[in-house]
Order: C-alpha cells, then structure tokens, then sequence
C-alpha cells in the first residue's frame, strides 16, 4: 500500500534533518584535522542543509494544515516562503565562501591528514546519495516545493562532497593546494547556482504563476473534449504546496437549461479532476454569445 503524500512530506523533513546533523559533525571534525578549505565549503554546504532541512520541518508541517476560516486556500504557501528563505542563506553562504577562497588563495596552505577527509567524504556521499534519492521520489509523489528546494541543498552537498574529496587527493598526491582552493571555489559559485534556481521557484509560486504551459494545455483539451463545450475562456491557475487551483469558464448553448448546463460543468470538472487529483476546480458556466 502506497504512503499518504503528506506522511511521505514529513518522513523527508525528519530524514532530511538527521541526515544534516551527522554530516555537519562529521565535517567539522575533518575540517579541523585537514585544514583544508575545499572541506571547509563543503561543511558550510552541508551547515546550511541543516538550516534548510529545520526551516522545511517546520514549512512542511504549516503547508500540511487544512484550510481554516482565517486561510481558506490553505497554507501551501509556507512552502514558498521557505524555499525563498533558504535562497537567502544559500546565496549569502555562497559569498562569503567565496571571500574565504580568496584569503586562502593570497596565503595557500598545504592540507593535512588527506586520508580522514577522503573518508568523511565517502561517508557523506553515501549518506547524501541515498537522501536524495528517497526526495527525488518523495518531489514525484507530491510535488512540494519545500521538499525539492532541500533536494537542491543536498544535491549541490553531494557535487561539494565530490569535488572536495577529489580535491583532497590530488593536492596531497601532487602537493598543490591551490588545487584545494580552486574546488572550493568552484563549489562557492555551484551554491549561488542553487541560490538564483531555488528562489526564482519559491518566487513564482509566491506571485501566483501560472501553472506550466503543458498543464493548461491538458486543461483546454479537457474541457473542449465534452462535445457539448462549445469553447472555454478565463482560465486561470495557479498552485500552493500540494495543491493546484484551478479557475475557467465553460461556453454552452445559450438554450439549455439551468439544470442541463450544471450538469456539463459537473461532467468537465469530474474529468478534469481526474487529471489533477490535488486541485481545487471552480468552473462558471456561460452561454455562448449570439452568432
């Protein structure tokens, strides 16, 4: 039996938090062993998958709360505003990483005791491989912003984790440690990467975007399939955590019945819903114009 969306939603912020708190130790030990600065951005990397993992705790479960007399669209939007926060402290990180790259690269130090950093690393992307993998099926399942804004945390985790622990071999073995600061600056600018996606997304859910050009279309399509739709005109979209809002206005023969037009918007609206499980659907029916 497959598990409910929004239990799925918190077993991910819970994993997601676990999994944080045991890289962030993990690293700063190798850090402070190996002083080496590529570690350092992939601790800070990890330290702010930690901040974001708490943030999306708390988001997810909000997003999660039914809709009440104060938020009759629900509370979806928590989601969004979490992943904008997380934007926030991704991009801030990601510059200040960037001036520690420049002070080391003014004073290069050789890295030290390679060999415990390559097995952090390894830890870490065995751990972080298999918690990307379980939001990636989680973001499938249930669409949430939150959950897939933490996936794009541990994802660039997991290309920092890689390039510092590639970093750490080939400075020790060719003992050049502008090597070290190099992947760690490379792994600064993959942050901001992240940063600019995350809250471009979290943004347009914010200010109501329209659902993708693909859905609409299947919407259209939907509603034009009932031979006795004559067109359709407003429609109107737009989404918030797990759900989809959907708004349009149905032409019928302007000769029907009240009774017989309710019944095709009801026949539109079952079809359409069997398309978007999770949507709210709110469809005005209109007689078509004089020819």
């Amino acid at each position: 039996m497959a598990m409910a969306p929004q239990r799925l939603m918190r077993l991910a912020t819970v994993a997601s938090t676990a999994v944080a708190l045991t890289l962030v130790g993990a690293k700063a030990v190798a850090w402070v062993v190996t002083d080496s600065v590529s570690m350092l951005s992939s601790l800070v990397d990890t330290s702010l998958d930690l901040v974001g993992s708490l943030v999306t705790f708390f988001a997810v479960r909000q997003a999660l709360v039914p809709p009440d007399a104060d938020h009759r669209f629900g509370h979806g939007k928590a989601e969004a505003l979490s992943g904008l926060v997380q934007a926030g402290f991704i991009g801030a990180s990601g510059c200040a990483l960037l001036f520690a790259v420049g002070e080391r690269l003014n004073a290069p130090k050789q890295v030290r005791e390679e060999a415990v950093g390559l097995m952090i690393s390894a830890l870490a992307l065995v751990l972080t491989f298999a918690l990307v993998t379980f939001q990636r099926h989680v973001v499938r399942r249930t669409g949430s912003v939150a959950i897939g804004a933490d996936m794009a945390h541990y994802g660039t985790d997991l290309v920092a984790t890689l390039v510092t622990g590639v970093g750490l071999f080939l400075s020790g073995l060719l003992d050049q440690p502008l090597i070290d600061s190099g992947i760690a600056g490379l792994v600064a600018l993959w942050l901001l990467r992240g940063a600019w996606k995350v809250g471009h997304d979290s943004f347009d859910i914010l200010m109501d975007r329209e659902l993708p050009d693909g859905d609409r279309q299947k919407i259209k399509d939907i509603a034009r399939a009932n031979p006795r739709v004559n067109d359709i005109h407003e429609l109107r979209t737009r989404s918030g955590g797990l759900t989809r809002f959907i708004q349009l206005h149905l032409e019928v023969d302007r000769t029907l019945s009240l009774l017989d037009a309710h019944e095709i918007g009801r026949q539109v609206q079952a079809e359409i819903a069997k398309a978007f499980p999770a949507a709210e659907i709110i469809l005005h029916v209109d007689p078509s114009p004089v020819s």
